[in-house]
């Protein structure tokens, strides 16, 4: 019987609040199967067909295709440009085992139980519908499959010192992404949007980053102090009347300054699901 579910609106996709600035992809880049899908890699099995969704610059989908070598990894995402980004990466890792395509999380161009598992890293956070999103993933996914998702929680952020312009960045964030349709503290709503969702057998946990070095501190705050002012989220603060381009540049200063003290120290919670189908 299918499992198929009505499709989303094509207005459901929210806004993507980053865009792909150098800033953003600095940041998108560093991430890998370890540092940012640790939760999933005990259960990739070596035959799997994996469906990596929002797969950016494609590190993290170059990893799990790595892990699972007589399987396949399907990377996919929104933009076109980033989609053949990730595809070059896999050329030059060498990596046969992917393909790569264009797609909406919210009505996904796959037959039902395609895949064993249905990642998603960084993704539920920035769509107009996350429990359709769930849906969609669920369908894709085999009997006895997995759905893997991971989201960071900016309510959660954690920093020292306590910098009151990074609190200001904070709340201006909130409000920016929250206009553009997405949900910033999605870490702590994944298993309700799950249960929503319609899934019965689910793994919550949790994990963070921590950025404390010195060159941790540099590359952390540097690329914020960057993407605060050149990216699409600063036109989108501005554009919206949620800041103005002199405030982008205090906060962009602060996170500068912040990044310099050798008793800075930054955590970015995630929430987890793993969710059996």
């Amino acid at each position: 019987m299918s499992r198929q579910t009505p499709r989303a609106a094509a207005g459901e996709s929210a806004v993507y609040t980053h865009g792909h600035h150098e800033s953003v992809l600095r940041s998108h880049t560093w991430r890998t199967a370890a540092n940012s899908a640790a939760y999933l890699i005990g259960e990739l099995r070596p035959h799997m067909r994996v469906l990596d969704i929002g797969c950016g610059p494609g590190t993290i989908s170059a990893d799990l295709a790595a892990l699972v070598p007589s399987g396949h990894v399907t990377a996919v995402d929104h933009a076109p440009g980033i989609v053949e980004r990730a595809r070059a990466h896999a050329a030059e890792r060498g990596l046969e085992n992917m393909s790569f395509a264009i797609a909406d999380v919210h009505a996904l161009d796959f037959p039902d139980d395609s895949f064993c598992v249905v990642h998603a890293h960084q993704v539920l956070q920035h769509v107009g519908d996350p429990v359709q999103a769930l849906r969609e993933m669920r369908r894709v996914t085999r009997p006895g499959g997995i759905v893997a998702v991971r989201d960071s929680d900016y309510g959660a952020f954690t920093w020292f010192p306590e910098v009151p312009a990074l609190d200001g960045w904070l709340e201006l964030y909130h409000r920016v992404a929250r206009a553009n349709g997405g949900e910033p503290d999605a870490g702590r709503r994944l298993k309700s949007w799950a249960l929503a969702a319609g899934y019965t057998d689910i793994t919550a946990t949790a994990s963070a980053w921590c950025f404390a070095t010195e060159e941790e501190r540099a590359w952390w705050s540097g690329l914020w102090a960057d993407r605060t002012v050149a990216s699409a989220y600063a036109g989108l603060a501005v554009d919206g009347g949620h800041a103005s381009a002199a405030d982008l540049a205090t906060i962009s200063d602060a996170w500068r300054a912040w990044g310099a003290r050798d008793d800075a120290w930054f955590m970015v919670p995630h929430g987890e699901i793993l969710c059996r189908v």
